[in-house]
């Protein structure tokens, strides 16, 4: 007798653990549109360590006009999570995702040290809703101040996707990419998973990072596909393991 019910075909998930490190997110509290707090912080660093993650560099934005942190600020919030974290301390350290406004350029020329994922790395965000003028200069100051730039989740940036070929240009600046890993999944839509897929089929994508941000990405992520698009990229040497 045949069962009235077919059975759902299970669905493979992506290996977190074999990528280590997660280098992108938004896990100290009250700072951001990331953690309100430290609860919160907390609930959600667990959750990426059950995914399979060994080490969290979490990622708060510097945005002067909209979150004017600083070291002191992010370090603070830091400081807190330790306090609250029982036992031992969580893999966690912190860095920041720097949104290229005047205000960086005003750090930079005041030679003041911006908090890195590692080394000179840097992570960098753009508008998503107009291109920058001159990003390229952008990307040339940081590298003349001794930093090594990655720039946040590219495929999101929508208006790139008219002239994709900017991806690469920039890439050859020696800027490196970073994906979000929900954009293969298509929870930004459609057109962000296809310009994260191209980035891939074009070999351009050196990290990958979760930009958690909150309980509703963390679900997003523990029903991650694993697919092709993720499964070629994990083939190649990806810098998170570096760090």
């Amino acid at each position: 007798m045949f069962s009235l019910f077919k059975k759902k075909a299970s669905v493979e998930r992506f290996p977190f653990q074999e990528l280590g490190t997660d280098m992108h997110s938004h896990l100290i509290p009250a700072v951001d549109d990331g953690s309100p707090g430290v609860v919160q912080s907390i609930e959600l660093i667990k959750g990426m360590l059950e995914l399979g993650y060994t080490k969290l560099i979490t990622s708060p934005h510097i945005m002067q006009d909209m979150y004017p942190n600083s070291p002191q600020t992010i370090g603070m919030g830091y400081d807190e999570i330790l306090r609250s974290w029982k036992p031992g301390k969580p893999p966690l350290n912190y860095a920041a995702e720097y949104f290229l406004d005047d205000h960086v350029f005003d750090l930079l020329g005041r030679s003041e040290k911006l908090l890195t994922l590692t080394g000179n790395k840097v992570l960098v965000e753009l508008s998503f809703i107009s291109p920058p003028i001159g990003l390229k200069d952008m990307i040339f100051e940081l590298q003349m101040k001794g930093y090594e730039p990655i720039l946040a989740h590219p495929e999101r940036y929508t208006y790139c996707h008219r002239n994709p070929s900017v991806y690469a240009e920039l890439q050859g600046t020696g800027c490196f990419l970073q994906c979000n890993l929900l954009s293969f999944s298509g929870y930004y839509g459609e057109s962000v998973k296809e310009a994260a897929e191209y980035l891939v089929a074009k070999g351009l994508v050196d990290l990958l990072g979760t930009d958690l941000h909150h309980s509703r990405h963390l679900k997003a992520l523990q029903e991650l596909p694993y697919t092709p698009a993720l499964r070629k990229l994990m083939e190649k040497s990806l810098l998170n393991r570096e760090l």
